[in-house]
């Protein structure tokens, strides 16, 4: 609701002033001055832009249809001031100017500042005001990482072709660096990757490539690569180089295929020659350490029984030494008993007859026992039938005058 309506005529209220004149009683306002509400927000509007018109040198609007007609402060016909509206226009050009000024710096960011195309210095993470036009500011991300990769046919030292397929990680370092130092760093380490693959590729064969060269070939192209970013200067810091893949050309694919196929043969062939002889060497060694245990055996047998008989001669020795005639008869009996013992055949020494007769054991154990078996062992009355037999051809054997011998074998 409005302060002053249309046609109030001098009810009008002035909502700034104190004075003012008095609502109508039948309106419901107060007799008092002093009681009136807040101010109206249309009109303070309106009166701000009077003031405006006002400064740019237009005529202000009255404060009411039924006022005094007093004009503003140029009145109807002041005149405008040439030089306001840039100013207003230039004050607002700063203000959006400053306002731009404004930027915030990402935490996996850093900022590059170029004052008039020069660098300046390096923004950390947060917010910053820089004069917009005279600074610009590159955000650089130094947190991401990024790759690179890399495949092409290549020659090896042995004078083979191959292709090698390598992929990097990498970070940006130095922000400044990789924005002013080279112009598109990037494409400068693609570039010096596919350089420090070749020269590392032409320093190896094509077999040690293929096989078990390739952590290898990884490890001298990451060092080989570290150095020329380094020297460039292109504030790129690398984290790994892998070696994807290594496989010859398509065209002599069967080829390769065949001779690994081959090789993988002829290793077979070998692994087996060589189980095969670890096999036979070690039933070698087996069978010399036997005959040497067996040989070490007969040896300290031998030795020992040597030693064992060399004690028994002289346990004899001292002996004989006591009793010469005992020990010698004792020996005799020994002997003879060893001697006799192997043969089926007895000696029958007559004593004074001088007579020596020979007992075919054997002939008359088999004549006087036809009945059992040849292994059967003789009765006591077959011994003494025979002893009786012996004695009877010994006394008859005795008359004779001269000492004579008969030797007799049982046929």
């Amino acid at each position: 609701m409005a302060w002053n309506e249309p046609g109030g005529g001098n009810n009008q209220q002035d909502p700034w002033g104190g004075g003012g004149g008095r609502r109508p009683s039948g309106n419901g306002g107060n007799n008092g001055g002093g009681n009136q509400g807040p101010p109206d927000l249309d009109e303070a509007l309106k009166k701000f832009q009077d003031k405006i018109n006002r400064l740019l040198g237009g005529r202000g609007k009255r404060s009411g249809s039924g006022g005094d007609g007093s004009s503003g402060s140029n009145g109807a016909g002041g005149k405008r001031n040439p030089f306001i509206l840039p100013i207003l226009v230039l004050i607002v050009a700063v203000v959006i100017w400053a306002g731009s000024g404004f930027h915030l710096i990402d935490q996996s960011e850093r900022g590059v500042v170029f004052r008039l195309g020069k660098y300046t210095e390096t923004l950390n993470p947060g917010l910053h005001w820089n004069p917009p036009i005279i600074d610009r500011v590159d955000s650089v991300n130094v947190t991401s990482i990024r790759s690179a990769t890399q495949t092409d046919s290549m020659l090896t030292s042995d004078e083979n072709i191959v292709r090698v397929s390598v992929s990097a990680q990498y970070v940006v370092s130095d922000s400044h660096a990789f924005l002013v130092n080279v112009n598109e760093p990037e494409m400068t380490l693609q570039n010096a990757m596919d350089s420090a693959l070749r020269q590392e590729v032409g320093n190896m064969h094509l077999q040690e490539i293929l096989t078990t060269g390739r952590d290898r070939l990884g490890q001298r192209v990451f060092e080989r690569l570290t150095a020329y970013m380094e020297a460039y200067g292109t504030g790129l810091r690398l984290q790994t180089v892998n070696v994807e893949s290594t496989a010859p050309p398509d065209q002599v694919q069967d080829a390769f295929d065949d001779v690994i196929r081959a090789r993988e043969e002829r290793q077979r062939s070998i692994n087996q020659a060589n189980a095969y002889s670890q096999a036979v060497v070690l039933e070698a060694k087996g069978q010399k350490q036997r005959l040497i245990e067996e040989a070490n055996g007969y040896k300290a047998a031998s030795v020992s029984d040597a030693i064992g008989q060399t004690n028994r001669f002289n346990s004899l020795l001292s002996e004989y030494r006591q009793a010469p005639d005992v020990t010698r008869q004792r020996l005799y009996l020994e002997t003879m008993s060893q001697v006799l013992a192997k043969t089926p055949k007895a000696l029958v020494d007559l004593g004074d007859s001088n007579a020596v007769t020979v007992l075919p054991l054997n002939q008359m154990q088999a004549g006087g026992n036809s009945s059992q078996s040849d292994s059967s062992p003789m009765s006591m009355q077959q011994l003494e039938q025979i002893s009786r037999q012996v004695i009877d051809q010994m006394n008859s054997g005795s008359q004779q005058p001269t000492r004579s011998s008969s030797l007799r074998e049982g046929r």
